[in-house]
This record gives C-alpha cells, sequence and structure tokens, in this order.
C-alpha cells in the first residue's frame, strides 16, 4: 500500500473517530473507558491524512501550502496533545489541581494550540482550494467544521461537536481523492500530482 493510500486509510479513521468523540459527548454513544481511551487519536490520525494532502498538493500549492501545513500540523499536534492531556492525564488530578493549571500556563498553551490551528486550517484550505487538486466543497466543510471544531471552550457545545462532525466528513471526502491517487513510481516521472491533474482532466474525479 502506498504513502498515499496510508494517509487515506488514516482519513477515514480519523472521520470515524472524531465523529465516534462527537457522539460521546452529544450523549449518544455511551461513556465507556474504550470511547475515553480512542478520544485523541482522531487529531492524531487527521494529521497524517493532511500530511499526504499535502503531499498531492504541494506542487502547485507553493509557499502558501507549505506554511497552512506547517501550521495545520503543529496545531493537529496540539490537539492531540491536549485531548491526550484530558483523557489520560486530567482525570487522575483533583478538580482544584485541574482548575490550577488550565488557569496557569497550561490553560495558556491549550489557548495558542487552538489559536495556531484556526490559522493553519484556514492557511491549508485556502491553498488546497487554489491547488484545484481537492474537491472545493471537500476543503470548505474542513474549514468551516474545525473553525468551531478548534475552540472547544469558546463555542457552545452543541457548535463545537457540529463542527466537528462537519470537518470529520469533509476529511473523508478528501480522504477518497486522496486514495484514488497513484503511487508516483507508476507516473510518467510528475508523481501524484500529475495524475490527479490527467485524471481529472478526463472527467473522472470531477
Amino acid at each position: 500500500m502506498g504513502l498515499h493510500r496510508v494517509a487515506a486509510v488514516a482519513g477515514f479513521l480519523s472521520g470515524l473517530l472524531i465523529v465516534v468523540n462527537a457522539a460521546r459527548r452529544g450523549g449518544l454513544v455511551a461513556e465507556t473507558d474504550f470511547t475515553h481511551a480512542i478520544a485523541p487519536f482522531g487529531a492524531l490520525t487527521g494529521l497524517l491524512a493532511v500530511t499526504g494532502i499535502y503531499l498531492v498538493i504541494r506542487h502547485r500549492a507553493g509557499v502558501l501550502g507549505l506554511v497552512g501545513y506547517v501550521l495545520n500540523s503543529a496545531g493537529l499536534a496540539g490537539a492531540f496533545a491536549v485531548e491526550y492531556i484530558l483523557h489520560y492525564v486530567f482525570p487522575y488530578l483533583g478538580a482544584g489541581t485541574v482548575a490550577a493549571l488550565l488557569t496557569g500556563m497550561t490553560g495558556t498553551a491549550f489557548l495558542v494550540t487552538s489559536a495556531v490551528l484556526v490559522v493553519g486550517v484556514v492557511v491549508f484550505g485556502v491553498a488546497a482550494v487554489r491547488s484545484g487538486m481537492m474537491p472545493v466543497v471537500a476543503v470548505v466543510l474542513y474549514v468551516a467544521g474545525m473553525l468551531p471544531g478548534s475552540l472547544r471552550n469558546l463555542v457552545p457545545v452543541p457548535v463545537y461537536l457540529g463542527g466537528l462532525v462537519v470537518a470529520a466528513a469533509g476529511v473523508v471526502w478528501m480522504s477518497v481523492r486522496l486514495w484514488s491517487v497513484e503511487p508516483a513510481g507508476e507516473t510518467d516521472g510528475k508523481g501524484a500530482a500529475g495524475v490527479l491533474r490527467r485524471t481529472t482532466r478526463r472527467g473522472v474525479m470531477s
């Protein structure tokens, strides 16, 4: 399996994990040790998917794409760390300790992570649309969903959870496109980007 398909599978898994986590927070899925344990990995698998998407669009995304990818990746890595702390560390601390952490540097770090993710998602989304190599609606869903989905404590819970579901739909849609890209070794030397451009012109992926 090529790298592009590994990234696509990661995107499918990310979408599933995000939806399950949102359903758990919304009371539609039971609160269990398992559903809590898998919650942080939606961001981690999403990071792998974004990496695969960037490898496809990078030839046409230019510097904007690189900047967006770096910020988006940093934000997702930070989001994974935040979720990991929330599910694997905070439950074992006293309420007073958690409150103190959130009002100190830990809370500031969480806020900075959210800001970096928001900026990264927007810049990466603009670059992806400009590249013409990902479905525009899928990119818009990802960006529109991640904006509230990045702001856990700054927006109402239904808006936050709804944003995550919308973002998950965008990630899965882009992963479908990613799955169809041929490995660079099977092309005429122009890599996956060249294949995607040719198949798009033929109307196969329109």
